[in-house]
């Protein structure tokens, strides 16, 4: 597939390296040639200096014969401007749209069809990532949690902590513990080593431990890999920002929510937008605000500044002060896996969430769902079957029938209402939403072919 990013930042430079990886040719427009040429070091890709929303510009890019544009810059303004250019001179045949302000994503006359900006697709990084944190919050205890089938199936990692029932014991053992829940282990990793469940598998304290199982029932299950959390109820924000304020307006009806905002006139802003939230005009690496708001009673510290070392610092000394769990949002890439773990206890990467959803529009087949794992090695999708017997590898087959390649396992299948765990004997049918777990992202070709229907179908 020949695709166009429009901007070599965080998000669009971690795009094009995984699209890359996926034999895609893939061509990078940005008007700082030095980060182009940072990035054509490592990645084997095709880069154009230029403004993104040019014509010309566009079409030394490739525009003609691109089947897609995917606009990321930071400008709003530019990524619309350039999705209309490549409608109107190009007849491009997919065009995302990267939106972060809020005032663009209320009409959709606006963004699409002939008279409108002519977007396709619209990714908003801010409502992605304020989402994740609000669904980290609501099942405590959770490394990262994932919906599938408009919410019906989660897909849950968790450390595995001595003292849990099932630590220690054999996979096969899950059932016996909870026979009336039905619910399966997608993958385990083992000090970053991952490694594909089995019947006789032995799990092992800090082990990290994906599961998946119908949503009403992924509270029982994490219960037999460590002590449940008590349900948080006091959480403090550092960052009225976009991400800050969207989150706060989610869950401030569920929570006691603090927010600490430095700058004045968005104190004020925040405070006249929020109706239950409290407001902070302060510096959040200040301890004696910290200790005054009382820290030490606080569930969740959230540091959702746009600064990654103010986010760490902050994190760090609320978590010395007696916040019970601390949460940092971490735009750099290379920082994440230095800080999770320790004294923060979930590193959360805007790129990693944002790019799973733009990756559920490049994929081949009915892909309506994905989410990128454990910092991108690893992936977990949402499938729909189609066809028959005839014209699919799937379509009529047993799980245990269908070829799917090393390291890729079915978790479950949505059929309707109906959430069933996958098991080796249950038949795929067509429209079936069927969730698989990759551990190795260089399968996900193979894993589209599978459900690419025939030409029988047609």
């Amino acid at each position: 597939m020949k695709i166009i990013i429009l901007g070599a930042n965080q998000v669009g430079s971690t795009l094009a390296e995984t699209l890359a990886n996926e034999r895609n040719d893939i061509t990078v427009v940005d008007s700082d040639v030095n980060r182009l040429r940072e990035l054509k070091d490592t990645i084997d890709i095709g880069t154009i200096a230029g403004m993104a929303s040019h014509p010309d510009v566009l079409e030394r890019a490739g525009g003609e014969d691109a089947d897609m544009i995917i606009a990321v810059t930071e400008s709003d303004e530019i990524n619309m401007v350039a999705c209309r250019v490549a409608y109107s001179l190009f007849h491009t045949p997919k065009k995302i749209c990267r939106l972060r302000s809020t005032a663009y994503l209320v009409s959709d006359k606006l963004l699409s069809g002939q008279d409108g900006i002519a977007v396709d697709v619209v990714i908003s990084p801010e409502h992605i990532v304020s989402d994740y944190i609000s669904r980290l919050i609501d099942l405590p205890g959770s490394l990262q949690v994932l919906d599938f089938a408009d919410g019906k199936v989660q897909l849950v990692a968790v450390k595995a902590h001595y003292g849990g029932p099932l630590v220690g014991q054999e996979i096969r053992l899950l059932r016996q513990h909870m026979p009336s829940v039905d619910t399966r282990v997608a993958a385990i990793f083992r000090r970053d080593r991952p490694i594909i469940p089995e019947g006789s598998t032995v799990i092992e304290a800090d082990d990290e431990v994906f599961l998946i199982a119908a949503k009403n029932d992924i509270r029982a299950v994490i219960s037999e890999l460590r002590r449940m959390d008590k349900p948080y109820r006091r959480v403090m924000i550092a960052g009225g920002g976009n991400i800050g304020l969207r989150l706060a307006e989610e869950i401030e009806k569920r929570y006691q929510v603090k927010i600490i905002e430095r700058n004045k006139e968005r104190c004020v802003f925040l405070s006249e937008t929020l109706s239950k939230a409290i407001v902070l005009n302060g510096e959040c690496s200040q301890g004696e605000l910290l200790v005054e708001e009382n820290i030490e009673d606080t569930d969740v510290f959230l540091a959702l500044t746009n600064d990654d070392e103010a986010n760490i610092m902050s994190s760090l000394l609320a978590k010395r002060l007696g916040a019970r769990k601390v949460m940092c949002l971490i735009n750099n890439p290379a920082y994440v896996d230095l800080v999770q773990g320790g004294e923060i206890d979930i590193a959360i990467s805007p790129q990693q969430a944002t790019i799973g959803s733009l990756l559920a529009h490049v994929r081949r087949g009915d892909v309506v769902n994905v989410h990128s794992l454990r910092r991108g090695a690893a992936e977990a999708m949402e499938a729909i079957a189609h066809g028959d017997p005839h014209s699919s590898k799937v379509v009529g087959r047993a799980i245990e029938e269908i070829e799917l390649p090393a390291g890729a396992t079915i978790g479950a299948i949505v059929r309707d209402e109906e959430v069933l765990i996958a098991h080796d004997d249950i038949v795929v049918e067509s429209d079936d939403h069927v969730i698989l777990f990759l551990v190795d992202r260089k399968q996900i070709p193979e894993v589209e072919r599978l459900f690419q229907v025939g030409f029988s179908f047609f």
